[in-house]
């Protein structure tokens, strides 16, 4: 049975110690209402009491309602202060200003927008951003380069999304965080699983035991990691 006594030490230890380095005063999260936010956040607030998680609502209703409502809970059962920033004006006002836009160039505005105001606020308060990217997330590089892929640490970035649940469930996270299917919120109705066309379960048998539930799932997983293998680098410089 998996020590969580043993990792939440070593991640509060691993969290304090880039503060230090860093002389920074804390640290800010985007507090979405999902699973891998709100474990950040717990052990972000474990680590450093001056932690503050921002709400970030951008184009959804879901935003609004479900993913509001989730964060606030984490952050009333947590004690993370919660500072609000409304988005969706600002991504309209962008999408306007720049023209014709792919389906997914506009998708990926909204986590773009989110870590600008994130840095923007860390780098008025002295804070660090803490990246909320699990590593099935990574490996199948569902993120978006830039935006949510973007951060000084990142405490979770090791845990799969079935080790991240188990986490929460150990830390008692709100249950409707850990009921919901997962989601970027990018657009109405939008899933992880459905938009990958596979589910976090086979990803992380994959991952893990090198099989998966079905076997067309290894060619999905694979060629997804392939694809992204851009997202996972530093940018190609010339030498």
């Amino acid at each position: 049975m998996r020590n969580w006594e043993q990792e939440i030490e070593l991640r509060i230890e691993f969290i304090r110690k880039i503060i230090a380095q860093a002389g920074a005063a804390g640290v800010v999260f985007g507090n979405s209402g999902g699973k891998d936010s709100a474990l950040v956040g717990i052990l972000c607030k474990l680590a450093c009491d001056n932690t503050l998680g921002v709400i970030m609502p951008c184009g959804t209703s879901a935003n609004y309602t479900s993913d509001k409502t989730d964060a606030l809970a984490l952050a009333e059962q947590c004690s993370i202060a919660t500072r609000e920033v409304d988005l969706t004006a600002t991504r309209a006002e962008l999408i306007q200003a720049i023209g014709e836009l792919s389906a997914a160039a506009v998708n990926n505005i909204a986590p773009r927008l989110r870590m600008t105001t994130l840095y923007a606020i860390a780098a008025t308060e002295n804070l660090l951003v803490a990246g909320t990217s699990n590593a099935s997330e990574r490996y199948m590089g569902y993120f978006t380069k830039w935006g949510d892929g973007a951060c000084d640490f990142n405490p979770i970035a090791d845990l799969t999304v079935t080790e991240v649940f188990a986490f929460l469930r150990y830390l008692n996270a709100p249950a409707s965080i850990m009921e919901k299917a997962p989601s970027g919120g990018l657009f109405e109705g939008q899933t992880d699983e459905t938009e990958m066309g596979v589910t976090y379960t086979s990803i992380d048998m994959w991952l893990q035991h090198g099989h998966t539930t079905e076997d067309h799932d290894r060619e999905i997983i694979e060629r997804a990691h392939r694809a992204t293998a851009h997202k996972r680098a530093l940018p190609v410089m010339f030498e």
